[in-house]
């Protein structure tokens, strides 16, 4: 097969990307497109690119929904492997035989199809052309795979001047191949600027509301530099232990703990958003380990296998993740439970799980506009909550919760 990849920070994956896949499948040159979301960008800091989850998951489930019946196809890739994400390194561990073979074929292509020696392009519009030797070890590049080229009326490039450049420059006749499209005038950067996402599938439209993706003033402006870092580079590693579920659900929590510290005490920002971003990473892990771990850090003190993960999680937190800080461990494992004398850190990482933008289990509204302004008042709307449901069930509450219901005077 021959087939296509189409690389990039995908944020967001803009009605632009889809022009491209389907212009390349249209051309004929590729049978089937590969779309390989970036992982850790060289050229942008944890700053100014979104975290990798959700720009995967934006980008495969736009997609899975635009392109069904097609070859055309998300690969994690560069979630999975260490290091930064240059495009060689991506050609280079997407066209060994072990992965494409078993992607293919997990992906619906049948096994003689997917088994035979494949011949890969890199998809690119013609805007690269001027400047591609300056790509990392572009020569490289060049000797495993072919470029695909978009060309559109009016982009200002003269593509076969800029090939015969290219020959000149490396010294071999490179593998270059050309398609038109009429091309759609996208480009991610201006959709987050103005906030305007008609340029966006629908399933992205969606899934930027639904986590608040892109906000009008971004929150991880209040943490460090370092620990946005860690805050990108952990939820790449947290995509190892967390479906998607559950993973974009602790992002979630994590930049909303980072707000709440901004309205509340501005010095708990760094490590409001990485233990609101650690604070399940436990969760999916095998029970049996849970409980293990649960009793490291705890003891007896939590056994019911639904709040496990917790203290859990503060062991995890502290092999998988680098955490020492005593005040984020607590907070990760009171996240579920509460506690007595809860500190500023534990109420909000607490609050956040409960009100992250993704909870449609009930009308959160209320809680969510007291949270702005008064978080012991918010924590009561939510324990009371809690109380109810348990009071509801017949159900126990755990002795520690009713420690901090008499805090909140419950």
């Amino acid at each position: 097969m021959n087939i296509g990849l189409l690389g990039g920070s995908f944020d967001p994956f803009h009605k632009g990307h889809e022009s491209l896949i389907d212009g390349a499948l249209r051309s004929g040159i590729v049978d089937a497109v590969i779309v390989i979301p970036s992982g850790r960008n060289p050229f942008k800091s944890g700053r100014n690119v979104t975290a990798a989850p959700y720009r995967y998951y934006m980008t495969k489930g736009a997609v899975e929904e635009d392109f069904k019946g097609r070859n055309v196809f998300v690969s994690d890739i560069e979630l999975t492997y260490s290091g930064t994400s240059f495009t060689l390194t991506t050609i280079k561990e997407i066209s060994k035989a072990t992965y494409i073979r078993a992607f293919l074929k997990a992906n619906g292509i049948k096994g003689s199809k997917a088994e035979e020696n494949h011949t890969f392009y890199w998809i690119s519009g013609s805007d690269v052309l001027p400047t591609f030797e300056k790509w990392h070890k572009a020569d490289e590049i060049l000797k495993i795979a072919g470029l695909l080229i978009a060309s559109r009326p009016g982009d200002g490039v003269d593509v076969n001047k800029e090939i015969i450049r290219l020959e000149n420059v490396f010294g071999f006749v490179p593998d270059i191949d050309v398609f038109e499209i009429d091309g759609i005038e996208a480009a991610s950067s201006e959709i987050r600027k103005d906030k305007d996402f008609s340029d966006t599938p629908k399933f992205v439209e969606e899934f930027i509301k639904t986590h608040d993706l892109y906000p009008e003033v971004d929150p991880l402006n209040l943490a460090s530099d370092e620990a946005v870092e860690k805050f990108g580079e952990d939820a790449i590693k947290l995509y190892r232990f967390l479906g998607q579920k559950r993973l974009l659900h602790t992002l979630n929590v994590g930049i909303l703990s980072l707000k709440y510290a901004g309205i509340y005490d501005k010095s708990l920002c760094d490590k409001a958003l990485i233990a609101g971003e650690l604070h399940d990473c436990a969760k999916e892990l095998d029970e049996a380990l849970q409980l293990q771990m649960a009793k490291e850090r705890s003891g007896d003190l939590f056994l019911d296998k639904k709040l496990i993960h917790s203290p859990a999680g503060a062991v995890m937190a502290q092999r998988e993740f680098n955490i020492t800080d005593p005040e984020i461990l607590d907070a990760i494992t009171y996240h579920t439970t509460g506690r007595g004398g809860m500190t500023l850190l534990d109420k909000i990482v607490y609050l956040a799980d409960k009100l992250e933008p993704s909870r449609t289990y009930a009308d959160l509204t209320r809680e969510r506009i007291l949270a702005k302004t008064d978080i012991d008042e918010a924590l009561k709307m939510c324990v009371k909550s809690v109380k109810k449901k348990f009071e509801s069930r017949g159900q126990q509450i755990h002795p520690i919760t009713i420690d901090f219901m008499n805090d909140l005077g419950l």
